[in-house]
């Protein structure tokens, strides 16, 4: 893949992301803010953005999403690797909603203060 391919896909993968976040805070706001892991203030502003501005912010050469799983144990979970005690997918993915769940309210707890 060379170099103007991987900036097309970002920038492709960028405006797929502020078209869905923008749509899923427009149907359920408090959905929303736990399933993209982003503030009110973040989520009043993409709510707001035209079409012409989320074109905009989605050319950058940056990849505006980013991974919210930064835990072993999480990763563990969602990809069924090394589960000793629970071998129910459904229980698995459950237990890993939890723990995110957890790590978003901790987070919003902080930038609350």
């Amino acid at each position: 893949m060379d170099s103007e391919q991987l900036l097309a896909e970002i920038r492709e993968a960028n405006l797929t992301y502020l078209m869905l976040a923008q749509n899923l805070i427009r149907k359920d706001r408090a959905e929303a803010l736990f399933r993209l892991g982003m503030t009110e203030e973040a989520a009043d502003l993409l709510a707001m953005l035209s079409t012409a501005q989320l074109l905009k912010i989605a050319s950058s050469n940056m990849l505006l999403c980013r991974f919210r799983v930064d835990d072993d144990l999480v990763w563990n979970l969602l990809t069924s690797h090394n589960v000793k005690k629970v071998d129910n997918s459904t229980t698995t993915q459950l237990h890993a909603s939890i723990l995110m769940a957890g790590k978003y309210a901790e987070s919003m707890a902080t930038t609350a203060h």
